[in-house]
């Protein structure tokens, strides 16, 4: 993300420090919008879910598939009761055989919402908190579920049905624009504006 709202930084927990990425892979913090009880809270957090079950970190996963939350016992808690949202500016998708980069993202949206589940895990007396981003399918590829205003408050409302939301899960997605990048590789150092010089 680099390129932020002012009602996003206004949210308490937004980092003042956070700089502009370009290029973020999981492993890496990302920032996560959720509930906090009195309103929307904001926070830095690890990409790839780690539930205090966990006994391998290195197996956090980083993707949750819309398809299963509910059912599978990794993301079945997190999807009834800690919901959040990613926010991005927009994403890469690698295509062909060539695996050729293109940046993807909403017209009318400079800021996307992308469905999220978060957990806590507590380390040494200290609770750290990480998250997966929720897919859905598109084609052959797995894409992150893109809320818009109504649906990020749904997603976010610790109230909301499970009917409503399965109806989020399965909703048409939000109509993408595409752009062939020039020489973006797919490795998590490579980062900054350069990263989205079109082809």
């Amino acid at each position: 993300m680099f390129r932020w709202s002012p009602g996003l930084t206004a949210l308490p927990g937004f980092p003042a420090s956070l700089e502009p990425r370009w290029n973020i892979a999981p492993g890496q913090q990302v920032l996560l919008v959720r509930d906090g009880g009195t309103g929307r809270e904001a926070a830095l957090v690890h990409w790839g879910l780690t539930p205090p079950w966990l006994a391998d970190l290195s197996c956090a996963p980083a993707q949750a598939r819309a398809e299963t939350l509910a059912v599978q016992p990794l993301f079945r808690e997190a999807f009834a009761a800690r919901r959040g949202v990613l926010p991005a500016n927009g994403f890469y998708e690698w295509r062909g055989a060539r695996r050729r980069p293109y940046w993807m993202s909403v017209a009318e949206q400079p800021l996307l919402a992308m469905a999220a589940l978060w957990e806590a895990y507590p380390v040494g007396g200290r609770v750290y908190l990480s998250a997966a981003v929720v897919t859905v399918a598109a084609g052959t590829q797995r894409r992150p579920l893109l809320l818009d205003e109504a649906g990020e408050a749904l997603w976010l409302n610790p109230a909301t049905s499970s009917d409503d939301l399965r109806r989020l899960l399965s909703a048409p997605p939000l109509p993408l624009r595409e752009r062939l990048l020039a020489g973006l590789g797919n490795r998590p150092q490579e980062e900054g504006p350069q990263c989205l010089t079109p082809a």
